[in-house]
């Protein structure tokens, strides 16, 4: 299903380049569907009574996904010299990962890589650093910072390590509540909310987290409305990353990745190159399997 939707929504070409919470969901939102304009047809049966008998009918417009527009599906990024400049990109990407040091930063960019639709290129390079971090004794890097440790939490637990959530405890007052000054940090608060998610459902902690998180980041007024945070806190409110379609997600988050001030460019013309070249694969597939 998500190739239908794909296949619809590609990525603006690139510049320069000319030839080219939760592990169960307990909370879904509960949404009325309203129906502007009842669509009836009758068919009319003549009884014996003469009586006319009205009889439903679904009234469905012809689909236009058929034979022929499937056939007719194309894309000029399966062609040699899109694939092999991204070979190129990957390999860039690849020295970037090894040469990141910085605990926070190696986990700033395996979330960036995640969101941007890329990880899959570098699997062993992720496992390889997330078992180095959970491995390592040394937490100075992020003691009372909301969003490091949220961060670590939520992206060691979404590959399966064992993290407690008494982690957060450091963030609760005296009487065991998350502490109000937290709401003035946007981004560990927006941090927190995903992480919230990957709690079990006997964890206490990780469903205060979810609650205060929640409480406080639809009630912001001091937040730009046009700003990239706004965006993201708006996005992860509707659904939060653990339940979205990781490619209908790289999608958005493509175009929130190229507003941001500390964009990198390489890793932006990669995620695009891409994103269009999976893009053009399954749209090979759909003309295959529609024979």
């Amino acid at each position: 299903m998500a190739s239908r939707f794909i296949a619809a929504i590609p990525v603006p070409s690139l510049t320069g380049f000319q030839n080219p919470r939760r592990l169960v969901p307990q909370r879904a939102s509960s949404r009325s569907i309203r129906v502007h304009k009842p669509v009836q047809c009758f068919s009319t049966l003549k009884l014996e009574s003469d009586q006319a008998v009205v009889r439903r009918s679904g009234n469905y417009r012809p689909t236009i996904w058929d034979y022929d527009y499937l056939q007719s599906l194309s894309s000029v990024y399966t062609e040699e010299v899109y694939t092999k400049r991204a070979e190129l990109l990957k390999e860039k990407v690849r020295g970037m990962v090894a040469n990141v040091s910085e605990p926070l930063d190696q986990l700033e960019l395996i979330d960036t890589l995640q969101r941007l639709g890329l990880a899959y290129h570098f699997a062993t390079e992720i496992k390889k650093t997330l078992q180095i971090v959970y491995n390592s004794s040394d937490d100075r890097w992020k003691n009372e910072n909301l969003h490091a440790t949220s961060l670590e939490f939520r992206l060691l637990r979404q590959h399966g390590y064992d993290v407690p959530q008494e982690v957060f405890t450091s963030f609760k007052d005296k009487v065991g509540n998350f502490m109000e000054i937290l709401c003035d940090d946007v981004k560990g608060m927006l941090s927190l909310y995903e992480a919230s998610y990957y709690g079990f459902e006997w964890e206490s902690i990780t469903e205060e987290a979810w609650q205060f998180t929640t409480k406080h980041l639809k009630n912001l007024e001091n937040l730009d409305s046009e700003s990239n945070l706004a965006m993201e806190v708006k996005h992860a409110i509707e659904l939060p990353l653990h339940w979205k379609d990781s490619r209908l997600e790289a999608r958005w988050f493509i175009d929130v990745y190229e507003r941001r001030e500390e964009v990198n460019h390489i890793l932006l013309e990669f995620a695009k190159l891409d994103f269009n070249i999976v893009q053009g694969f399954y749209q090979q597939e759909l003309k295959e399997l529609s024979k």
